[in-house]
């Protein structure tokens, strides 16, 4: 009977340290997932981060090329360039934004001129002057738009209206 209670103890013993040995294991394991989660959502955000800075980088190139578009007479070779760069940055997620006859909307449009028009009852893109550009929801920049809109309540003529929403309305107007 001596030599029962020595291997019981032993055998207890044995599962205490196997318990702990794998609750270890486990927690190792939990660690590493955790871990890969961690280095493939870093190099996601490296990864956007990059895209992003390439694509700021590119819209002064973009404007150069759409500007030559518009004043140069189309070229087989113009014409590819300004295929291959503007499907490559779709490729990206570059999105161009700036419609004519879309809402005015501060958060993305910058107005640099406002045309008065009675029977206007919002605030409307009337002519862009650059478009602008977003990747997925975030804005790279914003685009440069005429608005026509309705006259401001109690504004008086020749001051700016406020277009951005920042309570910062004055100065010359751009009104011919």
């Amino acid at each position: 009977m001596d030599t029962v209670r020595p291997r019981s103890t032993e055998s207890r013993r044995l599962r205490e340290e196997l318990r702990e040995r794998t609750a270890d294991l486990q927690r190792v394991k939990a660690e590493y997932d955790n871990y890969r989660k961690r280095v493939r959502r870093d190099r996601m955000a490296v990864r956007e981060i990059a895209v992003v800075n390439v694509l700021g980088a590119l819209l002064p190139v973009l404007d150069a090329v759409d500007r030559a578009c518009e004043h140069e007479p189309m070229t087989p070779g113009l014409k590819e360039i300004a295929a291959t760069l503007e499907s490559q940055a779709g490729s990206l997620g570059l999105e161009a934004f700036g419609e004519e006859g879309d809402p005015f909307d501060p958060t993305c449009h910058d107005a640099l001129a406002h045309h008065v028009s009675p029977d206007a009852d919002r605030l409307t893109c009337t002519t862009v002057l650059r478009p602008g550009y977003r990747l997925g929801s975030r804005l790279l920049r914003p685009a440069h738009v005429e608005v026509t809109g309705p006259p401001p309540p109690g504004g008086k003529p020749g001051l700016r209206r406020d277009l951005t929403g920042t309570g910062q309305a004055g100065g010359p107007s751009l009104e011919p």
